[in-house]
Protein backbone atom coordinates (compact mmCIF):
# COMPACT_ATOMS: atom_id res chain seq x y z
CA UNK A 1 0.00 0.00 0.00
CA UNK A 2 1.17 3.71 -0.61
CA UNK A 3 1.21 6.21 1.78
CA UNK A 4 1.53 9.86 0.67
CA UNK A 5 4.09 11.84 3.15
CA UNK A 6 4.37 15.35 3.16
CA UNK A 7 7.97 16.42 3.37
CA UNK A 8 8.32 20.14 4.61
CA UNK A 9 12.05 21.42 3.71
CA UNK A 10 14.82 23.49 5.89
CA UNK A 11 16.84 25.18 3.67
CA UNK A 12 18.08 22.93 1.38
CA UNK A 13 17.60 19.88 3.32
CA UNK A 14 13.85 18.23 4.18
CA UNK A 15 13.50 19.31 8.28
CA UNK A 16 13.58 17.10 10.65
CA UNK A 17 10.28 17.05 11.95
CA UNK A 18 9.54 15.56 8.45
CA UNK A 19 11.91 13.10 8.83
CA UNK A 20 10.55 11.79 11.96
CA UNK A 21 7.36 11.64 9.91
CA UNK A 22 8.44 9.88 7.06
CA UNK A 23 10.23 7.55 9.61
CA UNK A 24 6.49 7.40 11.13
CA UNK A 25 5.27 6.57 7.81
CA UNK A 26 7.75 3.80 6.39
CA UNK A 27 6.41 1.94 9.41
CA UNK A 28 2.97 1.81 7.32
CA UNK A 29 3.63 0.76 3.98
CA UNK A 30 5.75 2.22 1.01
CA UNK A 31 6.20 5.74 1.14
CA UNK A 32 5.80 8.57 -1.66
CA UNK A 33 6.58 12.04 -0.97
CA UNK A 34 5.22 15.63 -2.28
CA UNK A 35 7.46 18.25 -2.13
CA UNK A 36 5.68 21.23 -2.38
CA UNK A 37 8.36 23.64 -5.05
CA UNK A 38 9.69 22.58 -8.49
CA UNK A 39 11.83 19.56 -9.25
CA UNK A 40 15.23 21.40 -7.84
CA UNK A 41 13.68 21.93 -4.55
CA UNK A 42 13.14 18.25 -3.55
CA UNK A 43 15.46 17.39 -1.25
CA UNK A 44 16.68 13.89 -2.95
CA UNK A 45 19.48 12.91 -0.68
CA UNK A 46 17.39 13.08 2.27
CA UNK A 47 14.66 11.01 0.83
CA UNK A 48 16.76 8.55 -0.21
CA UNK A 49 18.79 7.88 3.05
CA UNK A 50 15.06 7.84 4.23
CA UNK A 51 13.95 4.93 2.04
CA UNK A 52 12.05 6.83 -0.47
CA UNK A 53 11.63 5.47 -3.86
CA UNK A 54 9.78 8.05 -5.38
CA UNK A 55 9.07 12.36 -4.67
CA UNK A 56 6.51 14.46 -6.26
CA UNK A 57 7.20 17.80 -6.90
CA UNK A 58 4.12 19.69 -6.62
CA UNK A 59 3.13 22.89 -7.94
CA UNK A 60 1.68 25.16 -10.54
CA UNK A 61 2.88 28.79 -11.83
CA UNK A 62 0.16 30.06 -9.61
CA UNK A 63 1.13 28.57 -6.17
CA UNK A 64 3.90 30.09 -5.49
CA UNK A 65 3.64 30.85 -1.28
CA UNK A 66 2.15 28.46 0.81
CA UNK A 67 -1.92 28.49 0.35
CA UNK A 68 -3.77 26.22 2.96
CA UNK A 69 -6.34 25.61 0.42
CA UNK A 70 -4.06 25.00 -2.13
CA UNK A 71 -2.23 22.72 -0.75
CA UNK A 72 -4.90 20.68 0.84
CA UNK A 73 -6.27 20.14 -2.34
CA UNK A 74 -3.05 19.17 -4.39
CA UNK A 75 -2.15 16.74 -1.59
CA UNK A 76 -5.54 15.76 -2.10
CA UNK A 77 -5.72 15.00 -6.06
CA UNK A 78 -2.46 13.26 -5.70
CA UNK A 79 -3.32 10.87 -2.62
CA UNK A 80 -6.19 10.21 -5.07
CA UNK A 81 -4.12 9.58 -8.14
CA UNK A 82 -1.78 7.15 -6.29
CA UNK A 83 -4.78 5.64 -4.52
CA UNK A 84 -3.07 6.26 -1.03
CA UNK A 85 -4.34 4.61 1.37
CA UNK A 86 -3.21 7.23 4.29
CA UNK A 87 -1.69 10.67 4.38
CA UNK A 88 0.82 11.77 6.63
CA UNK A 89 2.31 15.32 7.68
CA UNK A 90 4.29 16.47 10.17
CA UNK A 91 2.75 18.35 13.39
CA UNK A 92 3.69 21.77 11.89
CA UNK A 93 1.45 25.02 11.42
CA UNK A 94 1.31 23.50 8.01
CA UNK A 95 0.94 20.06 8.78
CA UNK A 96 -0.98 20.19 12.10
CA UNK A 97 -4.62 18.93 11.59
CA UNK A 98 -5.33 17.04 14.89
CA UNK A 99 -4.36 17.91 18.46
CA UNK A 100 -3.24 17.17 21.78
CA UNK A 101 -5.72 17.78 24.60
CA UNK A 102 -5.42 19.57 27.43
CA UNK A 103 -1.68 20.98 27.23
CA UNK A 104 -0.95 17.40 25.85
CA UNK A 105 -1.90 15.98 29.06
CA UNK A 106 -4.31 13.44 27.08
CA UNK A 107 -3.98 11.94 24.34
CA UNK A 108 -7.37 11.08 22.35
CA UNK A 109 -8.09 7.94 20.88
CA UNK A 110 -10.03 8.03 17.66
CA UNK A 111 -12.09 6.24 15.94
CA UNK A 112 -11.36 7.12 11.87
CA UNK A 113 -13.90 6.11 9.44
CA UNK A 114 -12.76 7.19 6.08
CA UNK A 115 -11.36 5.27 3.52
CA UNK A 116 -8.01 7.33 3.42
CA UNK A 117 -6.60 7.86 6.99
CA UNK A 118 -5.17 11.31 7.69
CA UNK A 119 -2.37 11.03 10.09
CA UNK A 120 -0.12 13.59 11.91
CA UNK A 121 3.19 13.04 13.51
CA UNK A 122 3.75 15.10 16.88
CA UNK A 123 7.48 16.71 16.56
CA UNK A 124 8.88 15.01 19.32
CA UNK A 125 7.20 11.45 19.47
CA UNK A 126 9.01 9.68 16.57
CA UNK A 127 13.15 9.71 16.48
CA UNK A 128 14.03 9.79 12.71
CA UNK A 129 15.42 6.85 11.52
CA UNK A 130 16.95 5.96 8.19
CA UNK A 131 16.26 3.27 6.49
CA UNK A 132 18.41 0.21 6.40
CA UNK A 133 18.68 0.13 2.63
CA UNK A 134 18.67 3.83 0.93
CA UNK A 135 16.46 4.09 -2.32
CA UNK A 136 17.18 5.75 -5.37
CA UNK A 137 14.75 8.54 -5.17
CA UNK A 138 12.81 8.86 -8.71
CA UNK A 139 11.83 12.70 -8.93
CA UNK A 140 8.02 13.24 -10.39
CA UNK A 141 6.20 16.07 -11.35
CA UNK A 142 2.31 17.10 -9.79
CA UNK A 143 0.59 20.03 -11.30
CA UNK A 144 -2.87 20.10 -9.18
CA UNK A 145 -5.53 21.57 -11.01
CA UNK A 146 -6.24 24.59 -8.57
CA UNK A 147 -9.49 27.08 -8.31
CA UNK A 148 -8.87 31.40 -7.92
CA UNK A 149 -10.74 30.28 -4.70
CA UNK A 150 -7.53 28.13 -3.79
CA UNK A 151 -5.54 30.68 -4.00
CA UNK A 152 -7.38 33.71 -2.47
CA UNK A 153 -5.07 33.18 1.26
CA UNK A 154 -1.87 33.01 1.00
CA UNK A 155 0.59 32.88 3.82
CA UNK A 156 3.38 35.09 3.12
CA UNK A 157 6.94 34.30 5.27
CA UNK A 158 10.18 36.99 6.44
CA UNK A 159 13.12 36.55 4.82
CA UNK A 160 15.06 36.36 7.70
CA UNK A 161 12.74 33.34 9.10
CA UNK A 162 12.97 31.68 5.83
CA UNK A 163 16.53 32.11 6.00
CA UNK A 164 17.70 30.82 9.11
CA UNK A 165 16.28 27.74 11.83
CA UNK A 166 12.82 27.21 12.59
CA UNK A 167 11.66 27.39 15.90
CA UNK A 168 10.33 24.07 15.89
CA UNK A 169 13.35 22.40 14.54
CA UNK A 170 16.08 24.51 16.20
CA UNK A 171 18.56 22.80 18.74
CA UNK A 172 19.39 25.60 21.08
CA UNK A 173 16.22 28.06 21.77
CA UNK A 174 16.75 31.54 23.81
CA UNK A 175 12.94 31.98 24.92
CA UNK A 176 11.92 35.66 26.68
CA UNK A 177 8.99 36.17 29.13
CA UNK A 178 7.90 39.30 30.61
CA UNK A 179 10.87 39.47 32.69
CA UNK A 180 12.68 41.01 29.81
CA UNK A 181 11.12 43.86 30.47
CA UNK A 182 10.23 45.43 26.70
CA UNK A 183 11.23 44.66 23.02
CA UNK A 184 14.47 46.92 23.38
CA UNK A 185 15.63 43.70 25.55
CA UNK A 186 15.44 41.06 23.30
CA UNK A 187 18.55 42.52 21.97
CA UNK A 188 20.69 40.46 23.92
CA UNK A 189 18.94 37.18 23.70
CA UNK A 190 19.03 37.29 19.64
CA UNK A 191 22.90 37.90 20.62
CA UNK A 192 23.15 34.92 22.62
CA UNK A 193 20.71 32.98 20.41
CA UNK A 194 23.37 34.13 17.40
CA UNK A 195 26.29 32.51 19.32
CA UNK A 196 24.24 29.45 20.33
CA UNK A 197 23.60 28.70 16.67
CA UNK A 198 19.71 28.81 17.82
CA UNK A 199 17.10 30.66 17.63
CA UNK A 200 14.31 33.20 19.80
CA UNK A 201 11.22 31.98 21.41
CA UNK A 202 8.91 33.92 23.39
CA UNK A 203 5.94 33.47 26.08
CA UNK A 204 2.51 34.56 25.20
CA UNK A 205 2.45 37.74 27.41
CA UNK A 206 5.40 38.72 24.71
CA UNK A 207 3.46 38.50 21.99
CA UNK A 208 -0.05 39.59 23.52
CA UNK A 209 1.87 42.88 24.70
CA UNK A 210 3.24 42.82 21.09
CA UNK A 211 6.79 43.29 21.54
CA UNK A 212 7.43 40.38 19.74
CA UNK A 213 5.55 38.29 16.52
CA UNK A 214 3.21 35.57 17.43
CA UNK A 215 5.71 33.33 15.19
CA UNK A 216 8.32 33.03 17.63
CA UNK A 217 5.91 32.02 20.42
CA UNK A 218 6.36 28.69 22.78
CA UNK A 219 3.40 27.28 23.69
CA UNK A 220 0.12 25.62 23.87
CA UNK A 221 -0.87 28.31 21.67
CA UNK A 222 2.03 28.95 19.93
CA UNK A 223 4.90 26.55 18.38
CA UNK A 224 5.91 23.04 20.27
CA UNK A 225 9.41 22.68 20.42
CA UNK A 226 12.11 19.59 21.44
CA UNK A 227 15.37 21.47 21.15
CA UNK A 228 18.36 20.09 23.14
CA UNK A 229 18.60 23.37 25.10
CA UNK A 230 15.90 25.51 26.19
CA UNK A 231 17.12 28.37 27.74
CA UNK A 232 14.13 30.57 29.42
CA UNK A 233 14.78 33.83 30.28
CA UNK A 234 12.16 36.02 32.56
CA UNK A 235 9.26 33.84 31.85
CA UNK A 236 7.65 32.11 34.62
CA UNK A 237 6.45 29.05 33.31
CA UNK A 238 2.51 28.99 33.06
CA UNK A 239 1.07 25.87 31.65
CA UNK A 240 0.26 26.60 28.74
CA UNK A 241 3.62 27.56 28.24
CA UNK A 242 5.50 24.32 29.22
CA UNK A 243 3.03 22.33 27.48
CA UNK A 244 4.72 23.81 24.49
CA UNK A 245 8.74 23.17 26.04
CA UNK A 246 8.49 20.12 27.98
CA UNK A 247 10.32 18.19 25.12
CA UNK A 248 13.18 19.90 25.48
CA UNK A 249 16.26 17.97 26.33
CA UNK A 250 17.29 20.45 29.21
CA UNK A 251 16.00 23.38 30.24
CA UNK A 252 17.73 26.30 32.11
CA UNK A 253 15.69 29.19 33.75
CA UNK A 254 16.78 32.26 34.58
CA UNK A 255 14.27 34.43 36.95
CA UNK A 256 14.47 36.88 39.80
CA UNK A 257 11.58 33.88 41.65
CA UNK A 258 13.12 31.03 42.92
CA UNK A 259 9.28 30.39 43.75
CA UNK A 260 8.34 30.73 39.55
CA UNK A 261 6.76 27.48 38.50
CA UNK A 262 9.42 26.89 35.59
CA UNK A 263 12.27 26.52 38.00
CA UNK A 264 10.73 23.40 39.04
CA UNK A 265 10.94 22.04 35.45
CA UNK A 266 13.84 22.85 35.16
CA UNK A 267 17.41 21.06 34.78
CA UNK A 268 19.28 23.74 36.27
CA UNK A 269 17.81 27.56 37.76
CA UNK A 270 19.88 30.60 38.20
CA UNK A 271 17.98 32.64 40.39
CA UNK A 272 19.19 36.23 39.32
CA UNK A 273 17.67 39.24 37.34
CA UNK A 274 18.62 38.69 33.65
CA UNK A 275 19.69 41.64 32.68
CA UNK A 276 22.83 40.81 34.43
CA UNK A 277 23.16 37.05 34.08
CA UNK A 278 22.70 36.66 29.84
CA UNK A 279 25.37 39.57 29.09
CA UNK A 280 27.70 38.21 31.53
CA UNK A 281 27.16 34.62 29.74
CA UNK A 282 27.43 36.77 26.21
CA UNK A 283 30.90 37.89 27.34
CA UNK A 284 31.62 34.44 28.93
CA UNK A 285 31.13 32.80 25.05
CA UNK A 286 32.84 35.53 23.11
CA UNK A 287 35.87 35.55 25.03
CA UNK A 288 36.23 31.09 24.98
CA UNK A 289 35.42 32.03 21.39
CA UNK A 290 38.23 35.00 21.15
CA UNK A 291 40.97 31.89 22.77
CA UNK A 292 40.43 34.28 25.99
Amino acid sequence: MTVLCLVERDGAGAADVSLRALTFARSLGEVAAAVFGDAGAVPVADLSGFGVPVAYAVGSDELTGYAPQAWARALAGLAAELSATAVVAAGTDRGHVVRHRWAGSLLEDAVLDASRALLTVAVDAVAPVAADHPAETAVRTYQPGLDEADLRVVAAESAERSAGVSLATARVVVGGGRGVGGPDGFGVLEELAGLLGGVVGVSRVVTSEGWRPHKQQVGQTGTRISPELYLACGISGAIQHMAGCLSAKHIVAVNTDPDAPIITHADYAVIGDLNQVIPALVTAIRARGAGG
